[in-house]
């Protein structure tokens, strides 16, 4: 079975974790675009192992978590009239909540903005930590049910409700809503209102789109196929976690929150990859073709 070397492996998932389009990779690399997707598929499944197994017992104080919005195949209001709309085609939002003193991605879910994504986000956070934790979210009414449903009175839990003003703009601009204040909310337990923020994570946003290409807005390098949103994302979230010193803490998060001691390169990922790969099969007897007269 042919294999592409460690180095060009390791090549294309640092450009896949660097913000590079696949296409591009391509290119670069000299491989084509059917390999970069495949290593894609086996990374991110991968990675969705390596997370699982080991971000648990997670010791933390103070976790923030927020949801962004991409889309695959097409915007929501265009999938009607989208050409062969795929399954999961559609306003895609990826949960996260990020460990605000060591920045580790404790958890994520890849789903929609319903109570339901919400409530599957804080089930998952909730059998990762090992300890009790000071939660902050946005204003979205989902987190209030998914937090008691989770957690229980098990929690200090404030929201940071952001304010909103009218957006001035000419017809067509690309443009958000002005903040024009926010309020702290104080929702279970006693939160200290003085780290009641979500700056970590929406920080972690803005990362999560200088580092994936399918995350730019308004080009056509958005996900075509829901399965491959998921798999990069999973192979983001070991990358940050595990690979990628953070500048201020001088290690990576997972060091900085005890799970490992060491630094973690994409060779280990490659390395799981081949250990998840199903054994090659023996080959058939060889069966000669009869001859034919002409």
């Amino acid at each position: 079975m042919n294999k592409l070397p460690l180095a060009k492996r390791t090549q294309i998932l640092a450009m896949l974790c660097e913000g590079s389009s696949m296409r591009s990779i391509s290119r670069i690399t000299d491989v084509s675009i059917n390999t970069v997707s495949k290593l894609l598929v086996e990374a991110g499944e991968a990675a969705l192992i390596l997370h699982d197994d080991t971000v648990r017992n997670v010791k933390a104080s103070r976790i923030q978590c927020d949801e962004i919005w991409s889309f695959c195949h097409a915007k929501q209001k265009n999938v009607a009239t989208a050409k062969a709309a795929p399954d999961g085609a559609g306003d895609v939002w990826t949960w996260t909540a990020i460990d605000a003193d060591t920045k580790l991605i404790v958890s994520y879910y890849v789903g929609d903005r319903s109570g339901e994504s919400a409530m599957v986000l804080m089930d998952d956070l909730r059998a990762r930590l090992a300890n009790r934790v000071q939660l902050t979210t946005d204003g979205h009414r989902a987190y209030l049910e998914a937090v008691e449903g989770a957690f229980g009175a098990d929690v200090d839990y404030a929201q940071l409700v952001k304010l909103y003003g009218p957006t001035i703009a000419a017809p067509g601009r690309y443009s958000p809503a002005e903040c024009i204040g926010a309020k702290k909310v104080r929702r279970e337990g006693n939160p200290d209102i003085a780290h009641v923020s979500t700056s970590y994570v929406e920080r972690q946003n803005l990362t999560m789109r200088m580092s994936m290409r399918r995350f730019t807005r308004l080009t056509n390098a958005f996900s075509k196929k829901l399965d491959n949103h998921i798999h990069a994302l999973a192979l983001y979230f070991v990358f940050y976690n595990f690979c990628r010193i953070h500048k201020t803490l001088k290690v990576t998060p997972a060091m900085a929150a005890g799970i490992t001691d060491t630094l973690w390169g994409f060779d280990d990922i490659v390395a799981k990859m081949d250990a998840m790969a199903p054994a090659p099969k023996l080959r058939g007897p060889y069966k000669a073709r009869s001859k034919q007269s002409v």
